[in-house]
């Protein structure tokens, strides 16, 4: 597997996100998202992604010079409306935002409408975390997860990200309403690997851990069963009608043109409790032990913070010289 320098990949892509027609301060950010993504190890929503991200540029989902305006707003609450622009710089903008309304308010929300995938979810909960503050969002997503005993898909898997500031570590959650993400299962299949659990059905209705059969049937597994479905639901239900946006249903179903979504940004200030929220509850935590020690400490060592594997690093070079 090839491994490129950030700093390299990171100009490779600055240089394509110019040509493809951001200007140059938003190329670099947008840049900046993606390769930070990639070098965390989040490759699905990394520079995976990269490839869908031209194709929703070039098949107008993707409007690369619309910024957020905001639409209404009453003390510590807005409503933004993301004009179809690129979907990570809306959603870091938001969670700035959000921010500056949970200094001035002690707590700060966004909602924002018309805008479009934010790639990597925790990317958000890291921006509130390393400025020392909490905070939750979460996205809506074109219909790709059947309810609990429903066979086509009529849910979004909606990432939801939960974020708290610890000074021996920021803790993130990041998940989606799926067992696996799409992404995920992508990778899987890609490797011919099997899932670690079930991860959905196939086509004659079987629990598999068989990732090409579960893209194949559309059939995901919702997280926790019937939880999972009804979480994905009022998530949906919150996005859509706290930012005026669209709901699941009505977002394209075509992975290339999914737009429109709707998103919401909270958080919260704790100095406005207290001068430093106490950790003293988590910090004599007892550590957890392993099922399996030695992997573990393989996958611990795996991911290099100044080196990043690329599978894809030839498709940067087609669409930055295109």
């Amino acid at each position: 597997m090839l491994r490129i320098p950030f700093d390299e990949l990171y100009a490779a892509l600055r240089h394509a996100m110019q040509q493809l027609g951001l200007s140059q301060d938003r190329a670099a950010e947008c840049a900046r998202l993606f390769v930070e993504t990639t070098r965390d190890g989040v490759y699905t929503h990394g520079l995976n992604r990269f490839p869908r991200f031209v194709e929703t540029i070039r098949n107008g989902s993707i409007d690369t010079n619309a910024i957020p305006t905001k639409t209404a707003g009453i003390g510590a609450i807005e409503r933004w409306d993301g004009n179809h622009g690129v979907g990570n710089l809306n959603a870091h903008a938001s969670m700035q935002r959000a921010i500056a309304l949970a200094k001035h308010h002690g707590i700060g929300a966004v909602a924002l409408a018309n805008t479009n995938h934010w790639m990597r979810g925790g990317t958000y909960g890291w921006q509130a975390a390393e400025q020392g503050l909490f905070a939750v969002c979460w996205t809506n997503t074109l219909a790709n997860l059947p309810a609990w005993g429903a066979t086509t898909p009529t849910l979004g898997n909606n990432p939801l990200v939960i974020a708290i500031p610890h000074p021996g570590g920021h803790v993130v959650l990041d998940m989606a309403m799926s067992q696996f993400s799409y992404g995920t299962l992508a990778a899987y299949s890609k490797s011919g690997q099997p899932l670690p659990v079930d991860g959905g059905f196939d086509t004659a209705g079987n629990l598999t851990r068989d990732a090409t059969a579960i893209e194949s049937s559309q059939r995901a597994l919702p997280l926790g069963y019937w939880k999972g479905s009804g979480l994905s639901l009022v998530l949906d239900m919150l996005a859509a009608m706290l930012s005026g946006g669209l709901a699941t249903h009505q977002i394209p179903r075509d992975p290339l043109r999914e737009s429109d979504l709707s998103q919401v940004f909270l958080a919260i200030d704790p100095a406005s409790i207290s001068q430093k929220a106490s950790s003293a509850p988590f910090n004599k935590r007892r550590p957890p032990t392993p099922t399996n020690p030695s992997a573990s400490q393989a996958n611990r060592h795996s991911i290099s913070a100044k080196k990043i594997c690329v599978s894809a690093s030839r498709s940067i070079q087609r669409y930055g010289n295109s």
